[in-house]
C-alpha cells in the first residue's frame, strides 16, 4: 500500500540525495508550485544534496535560465540534467553506435527555442526531411496549446518515406503548462514508431540517464537516494528501473484522471490500482511538492 502524506519533511529526514522531477514537482513551465521552492530550501537546510532530472527537450543551462526566470535560485539545488542535454552529448560524442551512424544533416521537429540542443554542433539543418539524414524530435511548441498528433502525421510520414531515424529528445507524452495540458515529443515519437520508424529515445525512464544523475548527486548507497516525480511512466518507472525509492507526487500529470483536486489525495485504493496498473509502487504519495 502506498503511504499517503500531506508534507515532504518526513521524507527528507530518512535519504541523503534526492531526484526531483521539473514540470509536474517543481513548476508548471510558467510559475513554481506554491510551496516547492520552500521545500527545496528546506532540503538545503537539512544538509541534503538534490539533482533535478527532466525531460525537457534543451539544453540544462536553458532550463536553469528558465527557473531562474520564474524565481527559482541555481543555489537551491546541486546539479540539473535535462533530457535536451544528454541528446545534445549523445550527437556530439557519438559513442554510441546508434548515434554513430548518424549522418550530419539534420531535420529539426520542435520549435525555435529548442534549437539549442544541437546549433553548436557540428551539423548542417535542413529544410525538408527529404534533405535529412535524420531527424531530431523536440516535440510541439509547447507555448501553443491544442496542437494534435495528427497536426504533425504528414510531417512524420515524410520522415518515414525518407527512412529517417528520429532521436526524441523528450519520452514524456504530455505535460501541464500553465494548468494547459500539451502533447511532448514522446507523443511525436509513439506515433513515427507505430509507422515503423526507428526511434532512439533519450530520458526518463531509461536507466542511462541516471549514471550522470548519481554521480552528480555523489551518494553511493543507492538506498539512500529518493525519487520524486508526478509521472508513473517516466519519473516512477525511471526510479525502478535504477533501484532507487520513489515519492509520487498527484498534484502533476495525473492529478484530473485520478480526480485530485484543491490539494487532496484520492483513496487509497484508488493510488494503489493506478500504480499497480503499471507494475509500480512508489513508496508514498503527496498531494504537492510541500514541506
Amino acid at each position: 500500500m502506498i503511504a499517503r502524506l500531506d508534507r515532504f519533511a518526513p521524507l527528507a529526514e530518512r535519504y541523503d540525495g534526492f531526484v526531483l522531477d521539473l514540470w509536474g514537482v517543481i513548476h508548471d513551465g510558467v510559475n513554481p508550485y506554491p510551496g516547492a521552492v520552500q521545500t527545496l530550501a528546506g532540503l538545503r537546510r537539512a544538509g541534503k544534496r538534490s539533482v533535478l532530472l527532466s525531460n525537457a527537450p534543451r539544453r540544462s543551462h536553458a532550463a536553469q535560465t528558465a527557473m531562474r526566470t520564474m524565481g527559482i535560485p541555481d543555489d537551491l539545488y546541486d546539479g540539473i540534467l535535462t533530457s535536451g542535454e544528454a541528446v545534445h552529448l549523445a550527437m556530439r560524442d557519438r559513442t554510441d553506435p546508434w548515434f554513430a551512424r548518424l549522418g550530419r544533416h539534420v531535420f529539426h521537429i520542435g520549435p525555435e527555442r529548442d534549437r539549442n540542443v544541437f546549433d553548436t554542433l557540428d551539423l548542417d539543418e535542413v529544410r525538408t526531411p527529404e534533405q535529412a539524414g535524420f531527424v531530431l524530435n523536440t516535440g510541439p511548441d509547447d507555448h501553443r496549446p491544442g496542437q494534435t498528433v495528427e497536426d504533425f502525421l504528414p510531417l512524420l510520414q515524410r520522415c518515414r518515406a525518407a527512412r529517417l531515424p528520429m532521436i526524441c529528445a523528450n519520452p514524456d507524452l504530455e505535460v501541464i503548462r500553465g494548468g494547459v495540458r500539451v502533447i511532448c515529443a514522446g507523443a511525436l515519437a509513439q506515433a513515427y514508431a507505430a509507422m515503423g520508424g526507428d526511434v532512439k529515445s533519450l530520458g526518463k525512464p531509461d536507466p542511462a540517464i541516471y549514471r550522470t544523475v548519481f554521480d552528480m548527486l555523489g551518494i553511493a548507497d543507492r538506498t539512500r537516494i529518493l525519487a520524486v516525480g508526478d509521472a508513473l511512466r517516466t519519473d516512477i518507472a525511471g526510479a525502478a528501473a535504477v533501484g532507487i525509492d520513489a515519492t509520487w507526487v498527484i498534484g502533476g500529470i495525473h492529478a484530473e484522471e485520478l480526480g485530485a483536486v484543491n490539494g487532496t489525495l484520492p483513496p487509497e485504493d484508488v493510488l494503489d490500482r493506478a500504480a499497480a496498473a503499471q507494475g509500480l509502487t512508489p513508496i508514498a504519495a503527496l498531494p504537492a511538492f510541500v514541506w
